[in-house]
């Protein structure tokens, strides 16, 4: 049977590419596309509104009722995304969450959540960019603490957080193979007179501008050379195709946090 599925914040730039990855994957259907209350294209078709053929699912601003759905996608907002998973819980639906901007606050209770259902957690759904991840945390721990570690992260001028859930993701992994303490060795500004850069600080540059999907590049900067690991994403597909593989695979899996390392085996 193919895993049933519901898309919430579908009308967005991700949300659309997400219901254009439901309908082009094998084993999957949409069976809900949910949005906020004041969404102007409400009662639209879902796939007609990400720019296919019409599927007969419209957006609504309600969740799906209880067994309607076996696993909600949720790409929206961080109050938004609290609510839906503790909703999930209720309903008995597995969860895929990609919203950034979470607070600790909200991951504790998305946590919390994860003891009665499955749960993929990740601030960016692309295969790249996991793939990445584990590159990052490789040569950190292969390179080791001569070489410094710096990330910038480029985005589009409406992104809100900053530095990205994705950079800080690449923060803590290099980190994870360095053996820092990301809270600790994360350094976020740099101006006037600060003195020389410590061995252990993990510089976090970010930039905002025109329509950029998200570029994220890792220098690691040794004495004598450099290694530079990048990822741009040229379209929001990626993260559509992405969370879409992280449903499939979280269908019939027992409660827990899993994360995209988990869905592509590289832990």
């Amino acid at each position: 049977m193919a895993v049933r599925i519901a898309v919430f914040g579908a009308g967005g730039k991700v949300g659309k590419a997400i219901v254009r990855a439901v309908a082009e994957a094998k084993g999957a259907t949409l069976v809900a596309a949910v949005e906020r209350a004041d969404f102007p294209y409400l009662a639209a078709d879902a796939c007609q509104l990400a720019g296919l053929p019409p599927s007969g699912v419209r957006v609504v601003d309600e969740r799906p009722g209880e067994g309607a759905a076996d696993v909600w996608i949720d790409f929206s907002a961080p109050a938004a995304t609290v609510a839906n998973v503790e909703a999930a819980a209720k309903a008995g639906a597995a969860m895929v969450v990609g919203t950034t901007g979470l607070l600790a606050a909200d991951q504790e209770t998305i946590a919390a959540a994860a003891q009665r259902i499955p749960i993929v957690l990740a601030p960016n759904m692309s295969v790249g960019v996991n793939v990445m991840l584990k590159l990052v945390a490789d040569a950190a721990r292969l390179l080791g603490p001569t070489y410094d570690i710096e990330i910038v992260e480029t985005h589009h001028r409406a992104k809100r957080d900053a530095p990205s859930g994705t950079a800080l993701r690449l923060g803590e992994a290099a980190a994870e193979g360095s053996g820092r303490d990301f809270a600790a060795a994360a350094r976020y500004e740099r101006r006037g007179d600060i003195g020389p850069r410590t061995t252990t600080e993990i510089g976090m540059q970010t930039l905002r501008g025109g329509d950029v999907v998200g570029d994220h590049t890792v220098f690691f900067l040794g004495m004598g050379d450099r290694i530079e690991i990048t990822h741009r994403a040229s379209s929001r597909d990626t993260f559509g195709q992405g969370a879409v593989r992280a449903a499939l695979w979280l269908s019939g899996k027992p409660a827990g946090l899993f994360d995209m390392r988990d869905v592509l085996g590289l832990k």
